[in-house]
């Protein structure tokens, strides 16, 4: 399999795809103005106990108090304890008390409304190894399978670890001697006391120690020998990267280039995938699609066979659809980086061979992820439940965020909804007001609804009312919102309301034929409703027209023939 790691430096912001044969699998964006906080360490102060969540909330100079939950508080111990029954019997209160200092790290970024998740149990990774100061223990990389492999690292970390400290020897050590291991463990513990000094003698709170950046965690984390190359287009950064291998991994140098063209990202297709990756709906290779919808803790993921119907029967249809869409939700997960709940809606399958074979693709494939994800089987019903490590905010949430006009419901009211709650609006203030003229200001598509097919909705309501009411259009105009303004001084209102004069020319795009009469065209100004004689046949043309005649809800008008 041919695996790249292309990099793209900006202004403002770096870039980093994995591609695994030319097809986009993960992309870290890393902005100047949002820093990530995940990995860095802390010198804090407990600020609330809370006995009846088991859990505190420390200052740790952010703007909001981070997490600290009691098995993270509690005193480390081997990862291969059982920390629940620890747990279970022990108070909050016991373990932390108000005002209390200590060192923590991040260990999951903040989202949304809620703050950084800490804890006490540090953990610091090197190029081979992560060193745990705070937990005498061993332990080796699952990835690593060969048990004579494991029992050799094993015996090299027993010898290469400090004393009372713990080591976790990490996929890339495989096949390295002890020297590499010994200088990995030199260059964190060394990290290590100057954190402990830092905490020693600084303010509270205090940052004591801050993660690599984007670049040099990928060139640490992903960028091992089974990567064929890494391409980066900033020469400055392409320098850097340099002599971060000429220490860690000098090997590695060759399978590093340069490509200072202009938007290396376009040039891959990873742009494209930028933008696939933010919408609901993907399609499959086979014609079947899937529906991703991302709540705060969980996501809902629906297969549809869409416009693939196979070739044989009904049911190999349904397994080939949900073959191709296990690949794909797979690859999704790592590209979108979702995290949390993850729940599959596959297409339902009658043989249980066919639902294992979809599950067992489903597993290979979601072994292929370094975050952690289980897999807890799949229901009759076709459903499968899943769960997903989530340290840091989706791609959805780092390139998006909630729309201010629905409020992250998806969905605006209906132009008719708005229209009825709004005549209502109208009603009142007709009752209330001794003005004799309400303006109405309105997105077009509800003013449309409003003034109604040749004026007759408006016709009525100013029957209803006792007042003249105009109303207009404007592109600019929410479509949940609705300005209503009694008029006293109705001079300049025709003006106001009225885009246009009789004989101006304007060029105009015909949107629609006339709905009773088809040799005429209908356009429209800012909601303002424009029919054009004889433009029927123009629908979709951009053309000079002049105005004829103007009434009060629309215009007449013709085509300038050149």
């Amino acid at each position: 399999m041919l695996k790249e790691i292309i990099v793209n430096v900006g202004e403002e912001e770096t870039r980093v795809a994995l591609l695994e044969d030319k097809v986009t699998m993960e992309i870290y964006i890393e902005r100047t103005l949002t820093q990530r906080l995940e990995g860095n360490i802390f010198k804090g102060r407990v600020e609330n106990v809370l006995p009846g969540m088991q859990a505190a909330f420390v200052d740790i100079g952010l703007d909001k108090n981070a997490f600290l939950y009691v098995e993270d508080a509690l005193p480390s111990r081997s990862p291969e304890e059982n920390h629940n029954s620890s747990v279970l019997g022990t108070n909050i209160c016991d373990v932390l008390k108000h005002g209390q200092e200590l060192i923590v790290q991040i260990v999951k970024e903040p989202i949304g409304t809620k703050g950084p998740r800490i804890t006490t149990h540090i953990t610091l990774p090197g190029r081979y190894l992560v060193l745990m100061p705070t937990v005498d223990y061993i332990g080796i990389s699952r990835r690593i399978d060969d048990d004579k492999e494991r029992e050799r690292l094993k015996e090299l970390a027993s010898r290469v670890k400090p004393k009372d400290m713990g080591v976790i020897v990490r996929t890339v050590a495989e096949g390295v001697d002890e020297e590499e291991l010994t200088q990995d463990v030199q260059v964190l513990t060394k990290l290590w006391r100057k954190i402990q000094n830092r905490a020693a003698y600084g303010p509270v709170p205090n940052l004591l120690h801050r993660d690599l950046e984007l670049v040099q965690r990928i060139l640490r984390d992903i960028f091992t020998e089974d990567v064929d190359r890494l391409i980066i287009d900033s020469r400055y950064e392409y320098e850097k990267v340099l002599e971060f291998l000429d220490i860690s991994d000098p090997q590695l140098k060759i399978k590093v280039s340069l490509d200072e063209r202009d938007d290396i990202f376009e040039d891959y297709g990873i742009g494209l995938e930028l933008e696939k990756a933010i919408k609901r709906k993907v399609w499959l290779k086979c014609g079947g699609y899937l529906v991703i919808d991302q709540a705060e803790a969980l996501t809902a993921i629906d297969v549809n066979t869409g416009k693939y119907v196979g070739s044989t029967n009904l049911e190999d249809t349904v397994l080939k659809t949900n073959l191709d869409a296990a690949v794909e939700i797979a690859r999704q997960l790592r590209l979108r980086n979702i995290g949390g709940i993850i729940i599959v809606d596959f297409i339902d399958m009658v043989e249980d061979e066919h639902r294992q074979k979809v599950l067992e693709v489903l597993e290979k494939e979601i072994k292929k992820d370094k975050t952690k994800t289980n897999i807890l089987g799949i229901t009759q019903l076709g459903l499968v439940e899943m769960t997903r490590k989530k340290v840091r905010p989706s791609l959805a949430e780092m390139l998006q965020k909630p729309c201010p006009y629905c409020e992250g419901r998806g969905k605006v009211l209906s132009e008719e909804t708005v229209g009825i709650h709004f005549k209502n609006e109208i009603y009142q203030l007709a009752r209330q007001t001794s003005a004799d003229t309400i303006l109405v200001e309105a997105n077009p598509l509800v003013a449309a609804r409003l003034i109604g097919s040749g004026g007759a909705n408006l016709r009525e309501l100013e029957n209803k009312i006792k007042k003249n009411l105009y109303i207009r259009g404007s592109a600019n105009q929410h479509i949940e919102s609705v300005n209503i303004k009694p008029i006293y001084d109705k001079e300049d209102i025709e003006e106001k309301t009225v885009p246009v004069k009789p004989g101006q020319t304007l060029e105009i795009r015909i949107e629609e034929p006339h709905a009773s009469n088809l040799n005429d065209g209908i356009a429209r100004l800012n909601g303002f409703i424009l029919d054009i004689e004889g433009a029927g046949a123009l629908v979709g043309e951009t053309v000079p027209v002049e105005i004829s005649k103007v009434y009060r809800t629309y215009a007449r008008a013709r085509v300038l023939r050149a």
